[in-house]
């Protein structure tokens, strides 16, 4: 039987950015991965690892600095603006910030069926129709299209983000951290409603976060990344229950047990994150790993198969 073919692939995607005169950030650097037609690949480390800009580089909104973006099997990395617009329609994004990442100038209708005319889909009549449709997918009425952003809550205000994504019916969405700026009560409605529609849709997702526990709850796979570069990557429940990288290992600690009784031990992650100015040579996590030997300092690990579907980056898989 033929496997699916990954409705998106990156292969070896760097992004760079020059700070000053000659200090570069190298904000991803060799990152690949692929995510097949219908899953939701998390994405998850501490702030400042290039989740972000991973999914946003991706998306073409920054020029990759090096590597290759397929889409479809169809290499999209060194494509213009305007060779790039039959994509725009493909892959959307769900931002992080509802606050400011609605123009507090527009309606929700015109927010929401801003995309529909840019692609020139529909009649005035339809996109209104369109949008009151969206607007109800979403949790939201149809008398909300003619109001401003500034008169809805930030949980509502993230639906109408949700409604502006879905407008152009893309089959990719880039989620990013779309729950991190909500009230805990609301983070649980979004996400169940994102599990819904994609189904409902047949959405494929990147999901960004740093919560654990609720990347868990929404990904078919997760990919933890540190300093730009890929930990360790598998499938969520096996990443949960048997976590290869230390930094994985730490990461998963730290999340609170329901239950009181249930202790497990913590793992205290010594130190800060390095600078992306000035990364530590060999194994960007070396310098807070608990495990580190000599060859880490000298070497970067690769990501590797160690098992079935179970990729990690550790110069401890080698033993």
């Amino acid at each position: 039987m033929e496997q699916t073919k990954p409705l998106l692939q990156v292969e070896g995607l760097k992004e760079y950015f020059t700070v000053g005169k000659n200090k570069v950030v190298k904000a991803v650097d060799d990152l690949s991965f692929s995510i097949l037609p219908g899953e939701t690949l998390g994405l998850v480390g501490e702030s400042g690892c290039g989740k972000s800009t991973t999914g946003r580089t991706v998306l073409k909104l920054y020029e990759p600095t090096g590597g290759k973006i397929f889409f479809e099997g169809k290499d999209i990395t060194h494509l213009g603006a305007r060779q790039m617009l039959p994509y725009r329609k493909e892959m959307q994004m769900i931002f992080q910030d509802p606050y400011a990442s609605l123009n507090s100038r527009m309606t929700v209708e015109d927010i929401i069926s801003e995309a529909l005319v840019i692609h020139h889909l529909g009649s005035a009549k339809e996109r209104s129709e369109t949008v009151a449709e969206l607007l109800n997918k979403v949790g939201l009425k149809r008398e909300h299209a003619s109001r401003y952003p500034h008169e809805f809550s930030g949980g509502q205000r993230q639906r109408i983000g949700i409604a502006r994504a879905l407008a152009v019916q893309p089959k990719f969405i880039v989620c990013d951290e779309p729950i991190s700026a909500l009230d805990v009560s609301i983070q649980a409605q979004v996400v169940n409603m994102l599990e819904d529609l994609q189904h409902e849709m047949g959405l494929t997702y990147l999901f960004i976060a740093h919560d654990l526990s609720m990347v868990k709850h929404i990904s078919s796979r997760i990919g933890v990344m540190y300093l730009g570069q890929m930990m360790e990557l598998a499938k969520a429940d096996e990443l949960y229950a048997r976590p290869l990288h230390p930094y994985t290992q730490a990461l998963l600690s730290a999340i609170p047990v329901p239950d009181p009784s249930h202790k497990k031990s913590r793992i205290v992650l010594e130190g800060e994150v390095p600078s992306p100015l000035d990364p530590p040579s060999g194994c960007p996590f070396r310098t807070r790993c608990r495990f580190c030997k000599e060859v880490c300092a000298q070497s970067t690990p690769k990501l590797r198969e160690v098992e079935p579907g179970h990729w990690a980056a550790c110069h401890l898989m080698d033993d």
